[in-house]
């Protein structure tokens, strides 16, 4: 294989100068870019109300996302309602119930986090198996999360307020990248939406996660740097191996 000079990660550029993959640009002499190949768009109040769902209805809400967050009080501010000061919170992570700040007083109310995942929250539901649940998700949503509540009977109500969509990736149409880096099956779906006589050839794939890994193969393409592995936990450790096998 060639060496790495440019690496094209589908996502949007951290804020931070020192996050891991700025690190890695400096350390290893590479250039890294940063461009979303997926984005949301918003399901409109007056769709959700044909789907006869009104968040009103429940008192207690489970978030697994900061985009659910986001479009759970945008919907409640299109279809007027007021989101009430005794709404609990369920929260799969904590950086999720800390995000809970930009729209409410997050001292003044019932806020519960789990560990990243939904299996983390189960016990806490549990314990409020009265409460009527409001799922607020995208169209795409790990099978895992309403599997895990309903095989908890947990009562809950889910509702798409937001859909995951290819991003228009065309101005790439001419750019070499060595290395392309993807954190989700959509990633994958929206560089063969865009590009579907998408040839490998040189260009290295890095997926991060099995159903990344999957989405890979599943398009026929080559899965050359994967990650997690118990030798590199993170994608830009996985990536920084293989520069360090190749450009050498």
């Amino acid at each position: 294989m060639t060496k790495v000079k440019t690496i094209l990660v589908s996502q949007p550029e951290p804020k931070t100068e020192n996050s891991p993959f700025h690190m890695l640009a400096s350390k290893q002499k590479v250039k890294v870019d940063f461009r979303p190949f997926i984005h949301v768009e918003g399901v409109s109040g007056s769709d959700v109300r044909k789907e006869k769902i009104n968040p009103a209805d429940h008192n207690a809400i489970i978030f697994t996302s900061k985009n659910a967050v986001d479009h759970f009080f945008r919907i409640c501010e299109e279809m007027r309602i007021a989101v009430s000061n005794d709404l609990k919170y369920y929260c799969i992570s904590e950086a999720i119930a800390y995000y809970l700040q930009k729209y409410v007083v997050y001292r003044k109310r019932k806020i519960y986090y789990g560990n990243g995942t939904i299996k983390d929250l189960i016990p806490m539901l549990k314990k409020n198996k009265g409460e009527n649940f409001f799922l607020p998700s995208s169209d795409i949503l790990k099978p895992e999360i309403p599997n895990t509540l309903e095989e908890n009977k947990i009562q809950f109500t889910r509702a798409i307020l937001y859909h995951t969509v290819a991003s228009d990736l065309s101005d790439l149409a001419d750019v070499y990248y060595d290395i392309l880096v993807f954190f989700s099956p959509e990633g994958i779906r929206s560089l063969m939406k865009n590009f579907p006589d998408f040839k490998q050839n040189n260009t290295r794939i890095a997926a991060f996660g099995t159903s990344t890994a999957r989405a890979v193969e599943q398009e026929g393409l080559r899965l050359d740097i994967p990650a997690p592995t118990p030798e590199a936990p993170s994608m830009t450790k996985a990536i920084e191996e293989y520069i360090k096998q190749v450009n050498k």
